[in-house]
């Protein structure tokens, strides 16, 4: 589901995002903010930023995190990620950068992060439609790094027994394993996400730990719809809404 067309918007916690027609945000990004943990004192890598609403989400939640750093490739997302340091008076604690996680520039954390974030491409070049914008292209499908190369970038920003939490779609689920393990990230929780109670899931939120042991914790599914009409409680606690809304119907991404 995605939101937004250019300007600024309001998440919870007040944190303003700002967008443009090319780099937005949907319900996907909400999904894993609320899934992935961190607390204070710890530091968080987002790869892929966009931008930087997974950053944005962290920050103005519960348990807000030391410092977040944002990789993405785009000058374009950099440029809105740095417009929300501005605006939201987060210098020194969200940190903007532009660079190809698979080669992260000098000074980027390097086996010291507690949680590594990521909303990745879910398609492989030659699936799905193929977007003729270019940040949309790269949104969508894996042009500039596979799964492979994510989980073995995580792996080298985590401390030891450090996260990696992402979505993805449920086709791409054993890609999505086989990939963790190979880059010594051991899956240990996967949830589910529903349009509707009795729909089949349509995302998957997976998170590997970095030297784990085997043994996933499978959880109870997200559904998004409420039975009688509009948002979910747990979606509107993720939206920091306060009254029940329509929500938009799924688009594929």
């Amino acid at each position: 589901m995605e939101q937004g067309g250019g300007g600024q918007q309001v998440l919870r916690g007040g944190m303003v995002v700002c967008t443009d027609r090319v780099h937005r945000f949907g319900t996907d990004a909400f999904a894993l903010a609320g899934f992935a943990r961190c607390g204070p004192g710890d530091t968080v890598c987002d790869l892929g930023s966009g931008c930087g609403i997974i950053p944005l989400l962290l920050l103005g939640g519960p348990t807000p995190p030391a410092e977040v750093y944002g990789l993405e490739l785009q000058p374009a997302a950099v440029e809105l990620m740095r417009c929300a340091v501005e605006t939201n008076g987060l210098a020194g604690r969200f940190v903007p950068v532009q660079g190809d996680l698979r080669c992260p520039p000098e000074g980027f954390p390097r086996a010291r992060a507690d949680l590594v974030v990521c909303n990745p491409p879910y398609f492989r070049p030659g699936e799905g439609f193929d977007s003729p914008v270019e940040g949309r292209r790269l949104a969508r499908h894996e042009y500039g790094f596979t799964l492979e190369d994510l989980c073995a970038s995580a792996a080298k920003m985590l401390r030891y027994g450090g996260r990696l939490a992402l979505c993805h779609r449920p086709w791409r689920l054993c890609d999505l394993m086989c990939a963790m393990r190979a880059a010594g990230l051991e899956p240990k929780r996967l949830r589910m996400v529903q349009q509707r109670a009795a729909s089949a899931p349509w995302l998957v939120l997976c998170e590997g730990r970095l030297g784990g042991a085997p043994g996933l914790e499978v959880l109870p599914p997200l559904v998004i719809e409420h039975p009688r009409g509009g948002f979910s409680d747990e979606m509107l606690a993720l939206y920091g809404k306060q009254h029940r809304l329509t929500p938009p119907e799924r688009r594929g991404r």
